[in-house]
């Protein structure tokens, strides 16, 4: 006989709806392997639930890299745990699974463990073995797991070190490197000349990032431009709501770049990428793409943060991160001007042993990220959590 089983997925952003999804995927899959009758609900976004998920909440526009920006989040997202919590009351589930978003997924982390006798499990947990500007994030999270799946092999030690239950099942991005096309069929795909040289340009996938950092980038593109007038700028939208922005910086600008929603398919026929710290720098560093990775905040955010909290870190791209090492170059805050973003980039372009030092870094970081299978990986995880958690319900009749 068939068992039902009912798991809640928790994450935000955009890059959560899309290692979300090939969770998702990865779990329907297992429990058809194991014969059991499988429901998934999330809060999350369309990629999510074009693989199955039924969503309570679409958090896939939710989103802030800082403080100030997360102010106008609070109250929204109050609501809809408040929502979920009551669905989940009605409906309870066997297993919650949290994604990276850790602002919001351990408040709601808390709810579920205080209400229902269910395990949670940390997917991508937030990177305090790079920094914790708020020490009590690691010990809550010990505390609220009962397995912590890393991604990152430094993120596994540092959680075992502080007494988590953890597992390193590789970052889920190797799982796609099989299904990415070549650079002659991503041009082919994109209509892209096969000689022209394509620099693509990635700002955000946050609305305030837009305001910040998508201006530094049009402004670096111009000098290119005027250095590479043969260039063809592409900007990918990382939602669609972005577009109106996106089209009218661009008509501003009098640059000539296109807009496309195929990230992957644009990486890889790309001869550079300027992009916003984030997983778009392991995207472009697993696809052997010369990057120049750029961010900043507002203003006042940034002070705060230099002078307050004391934010403080050797490197923020997570290619570096990795490495230990400078990889690729780091340009944040005042150090992100457009002059010295465009010198780089031109740099890269044209400097054939500067490109292979960097192709060479590139290696070693892929040695470090695992094999493939990580979805899969981490969907038996959980399923080995659901079978030792030993559920009455989940007892074979």
């Amino acid at each position: 006989m068939t068992q039902s089983i009912r798991i809640f997925l928790s994450t935000g952003e955009v890059s959560g709806d899309l290692q979300g999804s090939w969770l998702v995927s990865a779990l329907f899959k297992e429990a058809a392997a194991q014969q059991y009758d499988l429901e998934i609900v999330a809060l999350g976004g369309p990629k999510m639930a074009a693989q199955g998920a039924t969503l309570l909440g679409d958090t896939s526009k939710l989103g802030a890299i800082t403080l100030l920006n997360a102010l106008p989040y609070v109250w929204p997202t109050l609501k809809l745990h408040q929502r979920v919590m009551s669905y989940l009351q009605a409906h309870p589930p066997d297993i919650a699974i949290l994604i990276d978003y850790v602002g919001s997924n351990l408040r709601l982390g808390k709810r579920l463990k205080q209400r229902f006798p269910i395990p949670v499990i940390y997917y991508i947990a937030p990177p305090e073995w790079v920094w914790s500007p708020n020490p009590g994030v690691t010990r809550q999270l010990v505390d609220l797991c009962d397995q912590m799946l890393a991604i990152f092999p430094q993120e596994a030690t540092y959680f075992a070190q502080k007494g988590a239950a953890v597992r390193w099942v590789g970052h889920p991005l190797l799982d796609q490197l099989d299904q990415i096309l070549s650079r002659e069929q991503a041009r082919q795909q994109l209509e892209i000349h096969p000689q022209k040289p394509i620099i693509t340009l990635m700002p955000a996938s946050r609305r305030q990032e837009l305001h910040h950092i998508l201006p530094v980038l049009l402004a670096a593109a111009q000098h290119i431009h005027q250095q590479m007038p043969d260039v063809q700028f592409w900007i990918p939208e990382a939602l669609p709501t972005y577009r109106p922005i996106l089209t009218q910086a661009i008509l501003d600008s009098g640059l000539p770049i296109s807009l496309t929603t195929a990230t992957q398919t644009l990486l890889a026929a790309s001869d550079l990428v300027i992009s916003k710290s984030g997983t778009a720098n392991l995207e472009a560093a697993l696809l052997g793409i010369p990057q120049v990775v750029v961010y900043r905040v507002g203003a006042l955010s940034g002070w705060l943060y230099q002078h307050i909290f004391k934010f403080k870190v050797d490197f923020i791209s997570p290619v570096n991160l990795v490495a230990g090492r400078e990889v690729v170059p780091e340009l944040l805050q005042q150090e992100a001007r457009p002059q010295r973003i465009a010198d780089l980039a031109c740099q890269l372009c044209s400097n054939t042993a500067q490109r292979q030092h960097m192709l060479t870094g590139y290696q070693q970081v892929k040695s470090q990220l695992g094999a493939a299978g990580v979805a899969q990986r981490a969907a038996q995880q959980i399923f080995d959590v659901l079978t030792e958690a030993k559920y009455p319900r989940m007892d074979t009749p």
